[in-house]
């Protein structure tokens, strides 16, 4: 579901504030017919700000496994996730872990690996490690993610050979892991 879907034309900006957000948040989570679910996954934009507080608000009484963090490589990056790491910690959200995002470059030809985003001050490992949070898996760049997302396939069934394939896998493993050996039975 996304607000996208709402509007009159892809070109036109959404431009609310505070309560008209909140609503719209509210009506996504309580209103919407998600059916029978496995996972219910929101991704929030990078920060601390109204939407995190009403997604987990409205969602604290149903129950919430846990948050996934996902940064990338460089600093800046990391100093959002520092913060959001300090959010779930006071809201109460567990953190089920981190990701780290764009590490590395792996050419689908030749398939050897670069650095783009090089990790400066450690990246994502030395993140988890200095706040006790597990990381949870890295995913390579693989132009096909974007061009997959283009054309409405999934990325993981047209290239199952792919680094970022393995890597998204062992992720979405560990995570359920993680998550059902605290569900009861």
């Amino acid at each position: 579901m996304s607000v996208g879907f709402m509007l009159p034309s892809a070109k036109d900006a959404i431009m609310w504030r505070g309560p008209k957000k909140n609503g719209l948040i509210a009506q996504f989570l309580k209103d919407v017919d998600w059916g029978e679910l496995d996972w219910l996954v929101i991704d929030t934009p990078p920060g601390t700000s109204d939407e995190h507080l009403s997604v987990v608000q409205y969602l604290k009484e149903s129950g919430i496994d846990g948050a996934v963090l996902v940064t990338t490589p460089q600093e800046v990056a990391l100093q959002d996730v520092r913060r959001e790491i300090d959010f779930c910690r006071k809201v109460g959200v567990r953190i089920i872990g981190l990701v780290e995002n764009m590490a590395g470059f792996v050419c689908p030809k030749c398939k050897n690996k670069s650095e783009i985003f090089r990790p400066t001050t450690g990246g994502a490992a030395r993140l988890a490690r200095e706040c006790g949070v597990e990381l949870l898996g890295s995913v390579p760049l693989d132009p096909r993610i974007g061009k997959s997302a283009d054309y409405g396939v999934s990325f993981i069934d047209e290239y199952p050979d792919s680094p970022a394939t393995t890597a998204f896998l062992d992720i979405i493993e560990r995570i359920q892991s993680i998550v059902e050996q605290d569900r009861p039975l």
